[in-house]
């Protein structure tokens, strides 16, 4: 993979996020997971890249998220959706996701785990992080239904500098 600037990337961040999809990877080389994720967004905040991903507590990645400063988002190409579903329909905690698919772990130049085949990969550092409250919707009553029925707790948001940008070359 190229490291480039963030500024450079040829990439409209809608279709990654909310079509492509993407994988949060986070931990260490001895123990970490991957999850699918769809909601998100890039750009510019406190003049800096970044990211903003949201996760639900009960997710088996978030812990790893929570125990280390950075994490990663892989962007793979469409040939892989299939590997992204089952890795956002089964948990890591009962499923090794590198055996069940065809996803491969590499290192980042910044040491953190990312995926093999992906066309992106950010490196992402933890700026702040909030978990969403009902009190703050201002359209609770049109959200809530769909996205929060009682088994689906409100998500933590992670908001990051992204640190390292790297692209398939």
């Amino acid at each position: 993979m190229k490291t480039i600037p963030f500024t450079e990337l040829q990439a409209n961040p809608a279709q990654l996020i909310g079509h492509q999809w993407m994988l949060i990877t986070a931990g260490t080389p001895d123990k970490f997971n991957t999850m699918t994720a769809s909601w998100g967004g890039l750009g510019f905040l406190w003049n800096r890249p970044v990211a903003f991903v949201f996760v639900r507590p009960n997710r088996y990645t978030r812990p790893l998220i929570d125990a280390q400063a950075s994490f990663t988002l892989s962007f793979m190409p469409e040939k892989y959706r299939n590997d992204l579903v089952f890795c956002g329909r089964h948990s890591g905690r009962d499923t090794d996701k590198m055996a069940a698919t065809s996803l491969q772990p590499l290192t980042t130049p910044g040491g953190l785990i990312a995926m093999q085949d992906a066309d992106i990969v950010l490196e992402c550092r933890k700026m702040m992080v909030t978990t969403m409250q009902q009190e703050d919707f201002l359209d609770w009553s049109e959200v809530s239904p769909r996205f929060y029925a009682e088994d689906n707790p409100l998500h933590r948001v992670y908001i990051c500098e992204i640190t390292a940008a790297h692209v398939r070359e």
